[in-house]
């Protein structure tokens, strides 16, 4: 079954990154009417920013966890679809740990 990880801009101009496995419109939604109690809740009205949609469940949730690490600038790339610009944000200052070569092993064995 599909799921689909979701960024919402609220009212304050904070973002929420959550996941959903119904269509996305209806979670938004719910996070609208207030149904859903949490970080959105007293921060509405909430905008649809930025959808992926996955064929896997847990691949929609390692993308969850990833974004939700990420600074508001990294997510703010994300959202305007500048990919190029992931790994200059990344909190480490050395890209995405992804984007990396592995170093040769110095283990005998």
């Amino acid at each position: 079954m599909e799921a689909t990880v979701y960024i919402l801009r609220c009212a304050d101009g904070s973002y929420y990154t959550g996941l959903t496995r119904q269509p996305v419109e209806a979670r938004v939604w719910e996070h609208n009417a207030g149904i859903l109690d949490g970080y959105t809740k007293p921060r509405r009205p909430v905008e649809l920013v930025f959808t992926e949609t996955y064929d896997r469940l847990l691949d929609a949730i390692a993308r969850e966890r990833q974004i939700k690490g990420w600074s508001r600038a990294k997510k703010e790339a994300l959202i305007a679809l500048d990919y190029e610009a992931l790994p200059e944000l990344s909190r480490s200052g050395r890209g995405d740990l992804s984007a990396r070569r592995p170093r040769p092993s110095t283990s005998s064995g």
